[in-house]
């Protein structure tokens, strides 16, 4: 029938329902069915107590890992092959199911706790029209197509269409804290038709009307909708609904009609997964996994061979080794294959993955509970709102921001204008007593030009002003509180209030403002909003003699290409725009067309069907707008100051040093951005500026400069301007669009294959904070949109630096070391096993105890080397901030990669090879000291277990820099769980429980009473660790780096003191952790200008 259902309609008809849906391109084909059945209950929760367990387990067995261990489990219990018993893999594989099951139920109620209200509201009970009244029923009734009325305060139980209210014109006030995070009140405004004609029960059971709406989706921003009542049909836009998650405020009662209901709510749509974000450590881990999986398979192939050639050779011919069996060697061979899979299945780490989750996890608390991003004034700490991306912070190379509201405040002050010329004296507001006591100006002289009226075009600027806004304004305790959709426009409003233009009220189609003390009502016939592609507002009214006068504000790229070949003022205002764009202010032109009845009418047709247009209804209004929008008359424009935040060169500063480029995107113009780059150190007299004006492609044509040929000039551009860019120690976009923004993050993305960071604050941001390897969102002016999209959230862009600095560095170095050393404890472990081998006929015999096999990564060293992942750090916050160089190795991915994959496989080789070959060459041909020979099997694999234990944890406190005292016990907690586990399972009570599952009887107590046994365990140990020892003494001594000869002066004892306080906090220092100076290559002063409409974006 089709892919997706192009629209919904919905027939309404004294609270009946019944829908029909249209397909694309389909005029003649309806669908009809009932919509009874869609109520209004939810589901938030993925699991309940029947379902859990079955569908946990079903996607945790689509993790390749553990279908892994689950075909290893089924392999033991075949007896022909298994070399183990079925618990060594079980028990594992059950407590990492568990472990996960466990988050995923954690996951699951934090998730289901984001509603918190679902139970409740639920059973919440509201009132539903069922003729001939209204009647209370239950949230989870409601259904599609019923009329329900909502009283202050209360919930709103779905998606609904604002009717009437008790407000004059149906005006509505809505608080959305639990939709989008934002506290400040929104406004919803029925349609005038209905607020006229719906206000009473009668006239409500009367309603029958066909509602065409958009398809059900998760867009918060959007919504398109078409009435079609009594003959006529009405638009129908955001402003008309009322989401589901919010709550009437200040509206005594209000009318409305369920649209969307249950799980087809915008705020239930919104609950959907994001695009999953890896890091480049996790895809390096998995390609190590896959590389480990090759090393097993080609192991055990070389051993089965082995046990081939052994058997013909040996085997077949010594009697006392027959086994009654009639196989041939090579199926002995094939049988010993599988078998020695089992026996090194710990070659792939089963429980890396869930290690790895518990690690992100505590680093993502770390970054919440960090008082040092916490911001006092607006109660905002930092949020990690992802545990997966954290070690990547660590490995940042771009960092990509917005402007306004990112590097600067976002709170607007109008500062300037233009009129005719630009003045700068002390003002006084006094006369006005609408004025607001916060406003500040400069310039008398336009306010006696205001006062005296002798100057129309001084006038009808802040007329303008007053009258082309969406502002809409409370009276709270005989004062004027405006809320404006941006703060730019809360400014303008303000400073025509204090001019003596005052904006008093506004319904659907009239505004009221008082002129100099004098109240006027306009009538509104059309408003063409703003959004990102237009950059420009218009508002067209009639004024109370008649005359219809179009007032529209914008960008000045986008007006001075409308303006009329006989408007005056173009050659003044440009120079007074160079100006203020000069002292980065943000500016906007303001100009005026008067409009004939006859046009007017001609055009308000094509804008009434436009704006009922189910299809682009969006496209078909902006090409309607374009034929209005033109001609105008040039009147003046506006400049708005908006101030840096505290500490943003000092950030921009340190994170220059640690190698990061930072790219600042913004809409403003070239010279509002440049000067903003100076303010903030982004640039630097010292540097060499270019433009993207200046840049031409090699491989344009004369004709058209601007345009790709094809799609290989297309990439080849592309190419050109990443290259040329990232040669730049900073570069600034401007006058680019939310869609260019992420558009230059995919690029830097696809053709530099580096690690990408977005910042922002506002909804303009979301597109480039989704883009990236990594989104920060900062809670400013603009909303929550982008704190809502963003992986890590915190109040203020100095805050980055630490974000990145310090737990970004903390994290990926604990990262690296927690999996080179998880690697090198896997392979000490299971090469043991290999060794062994060439002494048992390659018969895949186990060369421990079973139980140690089995709580090897679960009991005995799993413990230190989680809390090493969680707790470690070469240096303190302090230094991390104060030496940003330290920062290079993390970029240059040098802390973990395939040289320290091999080097812990080679590591761990030797390892095994000294748990071995130690303990057997102890046992040959020896005698106790009670005269009895100690040099039996399970005697020989206590001694190896013993000295593995003591080696792997006394490893780890090699490699600890920072030393606490959960460190201290957890590995001598490690050692003394596996001494006390061992001796109570090699206990007599116990093998006569279960005497075929403990068969190490007594052997533990026998042979540790031997000081010849403890004898050899020092030697193993010592002689495991001492290479380890010597090499990092050679390292930081006789051979020191060049980083380590300039150690910075913190790092030396001062000749004055007697002490060193940080001598004795850290054990380690920080100068291995830095890249060798010779590959790092400072590049030219070079900082790119660029804009969004030159070549490169083509």
């Amino acid at each position: 029938v089709g892919k997706e259902r192009d629209r919904e309609t919905l027939s309404v008809s004294s609270n009946t329902l019944c829908p029909s849906l249209s397909l694309p391109n389909v005029r003649s084909c309806h669908l009809t069915q009932t919509w009874s059945g869609l109520g209004n209950g939810i589901k938030t929760y993925k699991y309940n107590a029947l379902t859990f367990i079955p569908l946990n387990l079903l996607e945790q067995f689509k993790r390749v890992a553990n279908l892994y261990f689950l075909a290893l489990l089924i392999l033991q219990i075949i007896p022909e092959i298994t070399t183990l018993p079925w618990y060594t893999t079980l028990v594992p594989l059950v407590l990492v199911l568990g472990i996960t099951a466990i988050k995923d139920l954690v996951d699951d109620l934090v998730r289901t706790s984001c509603f918190e209200h679902d139970k409740e509201w639920g059973g919440e009970m509201t009132e539903t029209f069922s003729k001939p009244r209204f009647q209370e029923s239950k949230w989870m009734n409601i259904h599609v197509g019923d009329v329900v009325r909502l009283k202050k305060n209360g919930h709103i139980p779905a998606d609904i269409l604002l009717l009437s209210s008790s407000n004059p014109n149906s005006l509505c006030y809505v608080e959305t804290a639990e939709l989008d995070g934002e506290t400040n009140l929104k406004f919803k405004m029925g349609l005038k038709v209905t607020d006229e004609r719906l206000q009473e029960e009668g006239q409500l059971a009367q309603f029958d009307a066909m509602i065409v709406c958009e398809e059900p989706n998760n867009r918060l921003d959007k919504f398109t909708g078409t009435m079609c009542w009594r003959k006529d049909r009405f638009p129908l836009d955001l402003d008309n609904m009322m989401l589901r998650g919010c709550r009437i405020r200040n509206t005594d009662e209000c009318h409305g009609l369920v649209i969307f209901a249950g799980a087809d709510t915008k705020i239930m749509r919104n609950g959907g997964k994001t695009r999953f974000k890896r890091t480049k450590i996790d895809e390096l881990m998995n390609y190590m996994v896959y590389s480990i999986f090759v090393i097993l398979i080609l192991v055990c192939a070389g051993l089965a061979i082995g046990n081939t050639f052994w058997y013909e050779e040996v085997g077949s011919k010594a009697w006392y080794l027959k086994d009654g069996k009639d196989q041939t060697a090579s199926y002995r061979g094939f049988l010993s294959f599988w078998g020695y899979i089992i026996v090194l299945n710990t070659m792939v780490p089963i429980s890396l993955y869930v290690s790895v989750e518990v690690i992100r996890l505590g680093q993502s608390k770390f970054i919440n509970w960090d008082l040092q991003m916490y911001y006092q004034e607006k109660d905002t700490p930092a949020k990690a709102r992802t545990t997966t991306l954290n070690e990547q912070l660590g490995q940042i190379e771009y960092v990509f921001s917005d402007k306004t509201g990112t590097l600067t405040q976002n709170i607007m002050a109008f500062k300037k204008c233009l009129c005719h010329d630009v003045h700068d004296k002390p003002v006084d507001f006094s006369w006005n007593k609408y004025a607001d006591s916060k406003f500040e100006y400069l310039d008398h002289s336009l306010v006696a030009c205001i006062r005296s009226k002798k100057d129309k075009e001084t006038l009808e600027f802040f007329k303008l002003l007053s009258l082309c806004h969406t502002v809409m304004v409370e009276q709270k305790e005989d004062e004027l509180v405006y809320q404006a959709a941006s703060p730019d426009e809360g400014a303008l409003v303000t400073a025509a209030r204090n001019f003596g233009f005052v904006f008093l009220s506004r319904t659907q189609d009239t505004i009221t403002i008082s002129e100099m003390d004098q109240e006027m009502t306009y009538e509104v016939l059309a408003l063409l909003d703003f959004n990102s592609d237009r950059k420009r507002m218009s508002i067209i009214l009639r004024f109370p003699d008649g005359r219809i006068r179009l007032y529209c504000k914008g960008a000045d790229t986008v007006i001075y290409e409308r303006l009329s070949p006989n408007s005056r003022h173009k050659e003044v205002t440009q120079t007074a725009l160079d100006i203020f764009a000069n002292q980065t202010l943000r500016t906007l032109c303001l100009c005026y067309k008067d409009i004939s009845k006859q046009e007017f009418d001609a055009w308000a047709k094509k804008h009434k069907d436009a704006s009922v247009a189910m299809g682009n209804r969006e496209a078909a209004l902006d090409q309607v707008y374009e034929q209005i929008e033109n001609n105008f008359m040039m009147i003046g424009a506006t400049a708005i100051e908006d101030k840096l935040q505290d500490g943003v060169p000092a950030t921009i500063a340190k994170l220059a040093k640690a190698d990061i480029k930072i790219w600042v995107l913004t809409g403003d113009k070239k010279e509002t951005a440049e000067n903003i780059g100076y303010s903030c150190e982004l640039l630097t007299d010292d540097m060499q500026i270019h433009y993207g004006d200046d840049i031409k492609p090699a491989s344009a044509t004369p004709q058209d400069s601007t345009q790709p040929i094809d799609d290989w000039e297309k990439e080849s551009r592309q190419v050109d301007f990443v290259n040329m860019a990232c040669e730049c120690e900073a570069v600034i976009c401007c006058r680019v669009t939310p869609k260019q923004k992420a558009n230059v993050v995919s690029l830097v993305k696809k053709y530099k294959k580096a690690v990408t960071l977005s910042i922002g604050d506002g909804a303009n941001d979301v597109n480039m904070i989704k883009t990236a390897d990594i989104g920060v969102g900062i809670s400013g002016q603009e909303g929550m949109q982008a704190v809502m999209s963003s992986d890590y959230a915190f109040a203020q862009f100095r805050y980055l630096e630490r974000l990145l600095l310090v737990h970004g560095r903390w994290s990926y170095i604990r990262m690296c070391k927690f999996l080179r050393y998880f690697f090198f404890k896997n392979f000490a472990f299971t090469l043991v096993h290999f060794w062994y081998s060439f002494f048992n006929g390659f018969s895949a015999q186990v060369a421990y105890e079973d139980w140690f096999i089995t709580l090897y990564n679960v009991m005995y060293s799993s413990l230190p080397v989680l809390l090493v992942g969680l707790l470690d750090q070469d240096v303190n916050d302090k230094l991390s901030r104060k030496f940003p160089k330290l920062y290079l190795p993390g970029q240059q991915g040098a802390l973990f990669n395939y040289k320290n994959f091999f080097i812990s496989l080679f590591h761990g080789i030797f390892t095994s090879l000294v748990v071995f070959f130690i303990p057997y060459g102890a046992f040959l041909q020896t005698m106790g000291q009670d005269g009895e020979a100690p040099s039996d099997y399970q005697s020989l694999a206590v001694v190896m277990a013993s000295s593995l234990i003591f080696t792997v944890n006394l490893q780890i406190s090699l490699d600890t820099s920072y030393w606490t005292f959960v460190n201290c016990f957890a590995v001598l907690c490690s050692i003394a769980i596996y001494f006390g586990i061992m001796f109570d399972i090699h206990s007599a009570g116990i093998h006569v429980i279960f005497p075929s599952t403990f068969t190490f009887t007594g052997v533990a107590p026998n042979a540790l009473r031997q000081p010849y046994l403890w004898l050899t365990i020092i030697l193993t140990v010592g002689i495991s660790l001492l290479p380890v020892i010597f090499i990092q003494f050679l390292c930081k001594t006789i051979w020191p780096s060049e980083e380590e000869k300039k150690k910075p002066a913190p790092f030396q004892r001062d000749r004055r003191s007697r002490r060193s306080a940080y001598a004795f906090s850290h054990s380690r220092g920080y100068a291995d952790l830095i890249a060798s100076g010779r590959s790092i290559r400072r590049r030219p002063a070079v900082a790119l200008t660029y804009e969004g409409d030159s070549p490169a974006w083509h």
